[in-house]
């Protein structure tokens, strides 16, 4: 359990790393301290001279306590191994083991040391990693935003970063605000595809699943519906189930669940947010006694190991997986460079969209023109 005195000390970096306390500037009193946490004097005291002891605090007699300015501390041991940090949703699942590990192998390559973290796509997991970059030795960050479509409550943390000169890029989505260098996928496009390859099969009654706290799933959905319109198929707003990541066991399962149970006008094709959607959906439609792609066509995304595991080989969108985690590492190389030389300017180094593909398998066929909705 965390002791008083550490809350008090761990809120106080947090302030300085997050930018709200600025070299120099006075922070709250102890007075201040103690009532904003609960503790005694002596707690707050504690707190701060340990602060001070490790150099992120400074006292001035009869003015107060004040904020370090630590780009200039002379303290700073020298490390002379060369560290990169991943942060990303997930490390162990899906397609991201693939991704890392072609980060990983070219940042070994060049003699570079990674370090992993994974967010679990949870903001307050990602301010943690954060704040440790921040305050150990990192040339570089890739990072995998979390919750990439939503407001962000670290973009603070980021900020620091550029002032304190750690180059990062972001890789699948990006914050927007921040308008990083980044590296993805044309998801609106890989969405598009998905259900362009459906409806010129036939299939005018297209249900969709879209994770919407990602940037991936929002421009995907916006694919979906723009292939809609392109071919004047209507949209039924019935078909669309949006979720969040805390709802993708829960809520995906029992909507489709519930069309599936309907008699009437049950949709003959789905587009998925990913491979590993697809594959849970696939239970559920045997479940119900249908089969793919007689009775339902289905389309994933990512093209991950999942899509041919499954007695269904589904027919997907690629993606780049290893491609784009080598790329990554390559800029963040670059950009280590060009941080490092006197004009310093990202002009030298660019962002990377790449462009998706159908996988084209057995989950999904032509529908017979006795069965076409009107």
């Amino acid at each position: 359990m965390e002791t008083k005195y550490n809350t008090v000390k761990q809120a106080i970096k947090s302030k300085i790393l997050d930018g709200t306390f600025q070299p120099n500037q006075k922070i709250s009193s102890e007075s201040e301290l103690m009532k904003q946490f609960s503790v005694s004097r002596h707690t707050v005291r504690l707190a701060i001279g340990e602060l001070v002891n490790q150099g992120w605090l400074y006292r001035e007699q009869g003015a107060g306590t004040f904020c370090a300015d630590r780009s200039k501390a002379d303290t700073v041991p020298v490390n002379t191994q060369k560290n990169i940090a991943i942060i990303s949703t997930y490390i162990s699942d899906y397609i991201f083991p693939s991704i890392i590990r072609g980060a990983e192998s070219y940042l070994s390559e060049q003699g570079y040391h990674v370090s992993l973290f994974s967010t679990n796509n949870d903001h307050e997991n990602e301010r943690k990693f954060l704040e440790k970059i921040l305050t150990q030795q990192f040339d570089g960050v890739i990072v995998e935003p979390t919750k990439s479509s939503m407001s962000n409550p670290n973009i603070n943390y980021y900020l620091n970063m550029e002032q304190n000169g750690i180059p990062y890029i972001m890789i699948n989505a990006f914050y927007d605000e921040l308008e990083p260098l980044h590296i993805v996928l044309n998801d609106e496009k890989g969405g598009y595809i998905q259900t362009e390859h459906l409806i010129e099969l036939g299939h005018k009654n297209i249900m969709g699943f879209f994770k919407t706290d990602d940037m991936q799933g929002t421009k995907r959905m916006k694919g979906y519906l723009k292939a809609h319109r392109d071919s004047n198929v209507p949209i039924n707003p019935n078909n669309i189930v949006t979720y969040t990541t805390e709802e993708k066991q829960t809520k995906t399962i029992k909507e489709f669940d519930r069309i599936l149970s309907m008699s009437d006008n049950r949709p003959s094709a789905i587009v998925c947010y990913n491979d590993e959607l697809a594959i849970a959906l696939l239970d559920v439609i045997r479940e119900k006694r249908l089969s793919v792609p007689s009775d339902i066509s289905i389309v994933g995304y990512d093209n991950s190991f999942l899509a041919e595991v499954s007695e269904v080989k589904l027919t997907t969108i690629e993606h780049p997986q290893d491609k784009l985690g080598r790329k990554a590492a390559e800029l963040i190389l670059d950009l280590v460079k060009v941080n490092g030389e006197t004009n310093n300017s990202k002009e030298k180094v660019g962002s990377v969209e790449f462009e998706p593909k159908l996988v084209k398998r057995s989950s999904t066929k032509e529908l017979k023109s006795d069965f076409i909705q009107e």
